[in-house]
This record gives C-alpha cells, sequence and structure tokens, in this order.
C-alpha cells in the first residue's frame, strides 16, 4: 500500500475515541501470551467473606464486572483518568457501585476514612502503599497486578526516548507494600510476547495505552519508524507482576 494512504489510515485509527479498557475488539488481530496466575481467581478468593470492598482504578468497570458475582452489596470504585469517569458510572450503578474520582498521581490522600474496606483490588493502577494500608481494616487484603516499567522495551528502539516507569518492580512495590505495613503473602513477576498482525493494530492499541510510547508520539511525529515497521514481524515483549498483601490484624 502507498504510504501516505498507510498513514492516513494510522491516523484515523489513532485518532479513534477509548472508552474503558476494553481490549476485546483485538480479538483475532493479537497474539498475546498470558501470565501463570489468574487476577481473577486472586480477587475472589481475598473478596471471599469480604462485607466491604474497592476497586482502585476501574477504567470502565470491565474487570470489575466480571467479578460482580463475588463482590459484596457495600463495593465502590475509583477512577482517575477523566474520560473514563461517565463510562465507568454508567457501566458500574446498575450493580449498585458508585464511582468516586481518584488519581494517586495527584491526589495526596483517598476519600475514604480509616479501615473503611475488607478488600482492595488494583489491577494496572498506580496506588500509594501507605493509603492502600490506611483505608483496609486490620486484616483486610490488598490484591494488585502490575505492569512492570520494562514492558514494551522494544519501543524504546523504535521510537527513540528511555523508559519512564523504571521504578515499577516487582522488587520495588513489594519493599513499598512492607515498608506501609503489609505483610506479603504471594508475590510473582512474569515476561511473555504480544504479537500484533499490522502496524494498524499497534497504533489502535496505544493509543489505549499511551504509556507504552513516547508522550509525545504521534502518527506523523514518528511516521518513518512506523512505516520501518510494516517490513518486521511486530512481537513485543510483556511483563507484568502481582503483589497479594495483608494487613496484619484480627
Amino acid at each position: 500500500m502507498d504510504p501516505e494512504a498507510l498513514l492516513a489510515d494510522w491516523r484515523e485509527k489513532y485518532a479513534e475515541p477509548t472508552a474503558g479498557w476494553d481490549f476485546s475488539t483485538f480479538a483475532g488481530s493479537i497474539e498475546t501470551d498470558d501470565p501463570p496466575w489468574s487476577y481473577d481467581d486472586l480477587a475472589r478468593s481475598a473478596l471471599a467473606g469480604a462485607t466491604s470492598a474497592l476497586d482502585i482504578g476501574t477504567g470502565g468497570g470491565e474487570v470489575l464486572l466480571r467479578l460482580r458475582d463475588a463482590l459484596p452489596a457495600d463495593t465502590l470504585a475509583t477512577e482517575g483518568w477523566a474520560p473514563n469517569l461517565p463510562h465507568a458510572t454508567e457501566a458500574l450503578a446498575p450493580h449498585g457501585i458508585h464511582v468516586v474520582p481518584y488519581d494517586s498521581e495527584h491526589d495526596e490522600l483517598m476519600p475514604f476514612e480509616d479501615g473503611r474496606f475488607d478488600v482492595v483490588l488494583d489491577r494496572h493502577e498506580s496506588y500509594v502503599a501507605a493509603e492502600v494500608f490506611r483505608v483496609l481494616r486490620p486484616g483486610g487484603a490488598f490484591v494488585t497486578q502490575q505492569v512492570d516499567g520494562r514492558d514494551f522495551e522494544e519501543t524504546h528502539a523504535l521510537f527513540g526516548g528511555t523508559p519512564v516507569y523504571s521504578h515499577v518492580t516487582l522488587e520495588t512495590f513489594r519493599a513499598e507494600a512492607e515498608t506501609a505495613g503489609f505483610v506479603v503473602e504471594d508475590g510473582r513477576e512474569w515476561s511473555g510476547t504480544m504479537r500484533f498482525a499490522d502496524v494498524a493494530t499497534f497504533v489502535s492499541y496505544v493509543r489505549m495505552v499511551p504509556w507504552e510510547v513516547p508522550d509525545d508520539f504521534s502518527v506523523d511525529r514518528y511516521a518513518d519508524a512506523l512505516l520501518a515497521m510494516t517490513e518486521h514481524d511486530l512481537v513485543f515483549t510483556r511483563r507484568m507482576f502481582v503483589l497479594v498483601c495483608r494487613r496484619p490484624g484480627p
């Protein structure tokens, strides 16, 4: 295909609006390995017997809704990205789940009282370990799955720049949890691969996860690099880790 036609298609893909974190539209165009643990299973185990729960960074509520049969009646969620708030509210309100605006990178304190929750869940959202510890009751559980800061490291060779989140590692997050007072019951890390069918799929994907590419990323700014990608297999390294923690107490 003519390069200008490719660039026009990619611009259109990158400009598509995003809502939540629903990646089901990529079925068939992205092949990905999965970590050896199941976040849903870990969350369900923590939720067993809980009377209150909080989901940090719920996105559009997609993952939380997968767990709805295990959630206690007293369940809240937070979301810090403004475009996701109305989507999450619309999705979760019919299930009695209120979404509270909260961004851990800008808000010093979580808007909840001490010991408010039995369980705090977090899938791929930043957090402050001391704040999570504070809002958990003694004996409460915290389950978090995080994207390692070295995820998609191949993009640095393609587009230049250096990793922004190199501090996001299992070792660092485990140490922060323990410093906050948590007992770490499980901590595992994993790496695998993600393969894209074509550059259009890659561009559409990174519009939803912009931290995987440089802050100044656009199709036009990185046109040469994107065009060069059409000559290669589009395989990237995925890295994740999981932590299951408990606040000491009865």
